[in-house]
């Protein structure tokens, strides 16, 4: 009961930060599962991977409801979404398939160094486009090949891929709301195809019956539970609260998890 509390906890925070900032929740799920696996009887050797993978399964419920919250308050740019949509599921599935056999130190380097770039790219400031400008159409020649590279990223660190999908939105003339709602959207895709390449790999015996791969369905389930809920909170908030200054506390999230990733590596 209190692990599945715990989980439930997790997966809360999750989707209000997905709703609210575009990210999928993957930046809080990963690093809570990456911490609280260890205690559970599963080896440290395989808990990032497992963690990963199963945030993914989670985001899947997630970025739906983030999703479909956004697109009710007209914030999904559909064609910005078909254009990126392919990409997401080919570097996402493809991803996850090569992520799966990489060592746990190679990886844990990889995910931290991704926490540093989310910090930065999450915190920094950014002039809003003026509200008479119109709102242009984004190229679909730079939406493809960035999707792509965005789904091979997202699918390595377990992430909706909002850090990568809203500044890639953004620069090319969306709006910073829309920005945010149409990467809420692309989360799903990615998210449904990493699972997938995730399922792929062995089992390990340390995961419990209710594994695929290295997707813990079990664990995916109970997180999603309540991200579920939350999601269309944030999507709520992101139209009511300063979201510039909740960014720079989020990289302060993001700055602490990557210390510890690499204290616990060094650690052995």
């Amino acid at each position: 009961m209190i692990e599945t509390m715990i989980l439930m906890a997790i997966g809360a925070v999750a989707g209000v930060m997905a709703g609210l900032l575009g990210i999928g929740g993957g930046l809080i799920v990963v690093p809570a599962l990456a911490f609280w696996l260890p205690g559970t009887g599963i080896p440290a050797d395989i808990a990032l991977h497992a963690a990963i993978a199963t945030s993914l399964a989670s985001i899947s419920v997630t970025a739906a409801a983030s999703a479909w919250a956004h697109h009710r308050r007209g914030g999904v740019d559909a064609r910005a979404l078909a254009w990126l949509t392919p990409g997401l599921i080919l570097g996402s599935s493809g991803g996850a398939l090569v992520v799966a056999g990489i060592s746990r130190g190679s990886l844990t380097v990889f995910v931290a160094s991704f926490c540093l770039f989310a910090a930065w790219q999450i915190a920094r400031p950014r002039a809003e486009q003026a509200t008479t400008m119109p709102e242009r159409t984004m190229p679909g020649a730079w939406l493809a090949p960035g999707g792509l590279i965005i789904g091979a990223v997202s699918a390595a660190v377990g992430i909706g891929g909002g850090s990568l999908t809203v500044p890639l939105l953004y620069r090319l003339g969306a709006p910073l709301r829309k920005a945010i709602g149409t990467s809420a959207a692309a989360g799903f895709p990615i998210a449904l195809a990493g699972t997938l390449g995730y399922c792929f790999a062995d089992t390990p015996a340390a995961l419990s019956r209710w594994a695929i791969g290295l997707v813990d369905l079990k664990l995916a389930l109970a997180i999603a539970s309540l991200s579920i809920l939350t999601a269309p909170l944030g999507a709520a908030l992101a139209h009511l609260l300063p979201v510039a200054r909740l960014k720079q506390v989020f990289a302060l999230w993001l700055l602490a998890v990557a210390g510890l990733l690499l204290f616990r590596l060094s650690e052995g």
